[in-house]
């Protein structure tokens, strides 16, 4: 019999049953479940509000869900995010996530945000019956490094990494001016800026400034991976890239996504990654013509919550 309960603390011991139960789905699909806001927040004690349902046969993890409040603030929303057992799989996604939205409602409701990496059609179907619609597509695409090519700077544009404690505002201001209304990278606040570099993946040596004469124009920020189950090589990700709108149309952001993975190739890896959103024509062509290939598809699916 699968019991399920709401977990708005979640203990020690249910974090190791959760992590074991991540392990087993990423090992049959060969990609996580849950993404990193959902693991910051467990691994951090949780945003206010912040829950999770946990469904156990004979005390055993076999499903879980979390929402947690995001830590940007433009625009606001719950982040969710799902992991199942394989062979528990279309019997409790939809009884997880009516738990989720319950609490969701009894915390005052707002826009709720549901990633599933590696998702399908199939999926589409699992998660409609708890009100959950597609709203936007992910791409993680991949490239072998050292690429080929060196980066090609617009005239007068200096190049340097990250200061941490002197360059906080000025990034903020030129993230949330690229990200205006982005729902996970936009609304960025300075509380948010320091919960990414307290991470301990952070390192300035991969975090790439373009400064020009009237200030910071852009950046590429860079994060290395262990090697994923199975994988002997870590591998490692243009975790932000952005570019000040006033700087468009300059070749900007080729250069920095070049040399971005510069840093990634000096520090041994030798594949880069990214996430780029299905419908960006644009920049997908842009990142298939430094050789990038799409290697996996991720979904958000949304819904509005209504308070309790």
């Amino acid at each position: 019999m699968t019991d399920l309960r709401l977990v708005q603390s979640v203990a020690p011991a249910d974090l190791v049953g959760i992590g074991r139960l991540h392990d087993a789905a990423e090992a049959a699909d060969g990609h996580p479940s849950l993404n990193d806001a959902v693991w910051r927040d467990l691994d951090t004690g949780g945003q206010p509000g912040s829950a999770g349902v946990l469904a156990t046969d004979d005390d055993t993890p076999v499903a879980y869900a979390h929402a947690a409040r995001s830590d940007n603030f433009s625009p606001p929303h719950w982040a969710v995010g799902l992991v199942v057992r394989p062979d528990h799989r279309g019997a409790l996604e939809a009884k997880l996530l009516d738990v989720v939205v319950q609490h969701i409602a009894s915390e005052g409701g707002g826009p709720a945000v549901l990633w599933l990496l590696g998702a399908d059609e199939r999926a589409d179907d699992t998660v409609a019956p708890a009100g959950f619609a597609p709203e936007r597509d992910l791409l993680q695409m991949r490239v072998p490094l050292p690429l080929e090519e060196d980066p090609a700077w617009p005239q007068g544009t200096e190049v340097r990494t990250f200061v941490p404690g002197r360059d906080d505002d000025a990034w903020l201001e030129v993230n949330n001016r690229a990200f205006a209304n982005h729902p996970e990278q936009g609304g960025w606040v300075r509380e948010t800026l320091q919960r990414r570099m307290a991470e301990p993946w952070f390192d300035p040596a991969g975090f790439v400034l373009a400064v020009d004469g009237d200030g910071l124009a852009g950046s590429c920020w860079t994060k290395i991976h262990p090697p994923a189950p199975g994988d002997t090589d870590a591998f490692g990700e243009i975790f932000v890239i952005g570019v000040d709108p006033s700087r468009h149309g300059r070749g900007l952001g080729r250069a920095l996504v070049v040399a971005g993975l510069a840093t990634l190739a000096d520090r041994g890896i030798r594949t880069g990654m990214l996430f780029v959103d299905g419908a960006n024509a644009a920049a997908v062509h842009l990142y298939e013509s430094l050789g990038f290939t799409t290697h996996r598809r991720d979904r958000a699916y949304g819904r509005e919550i209504g308070p309790s």
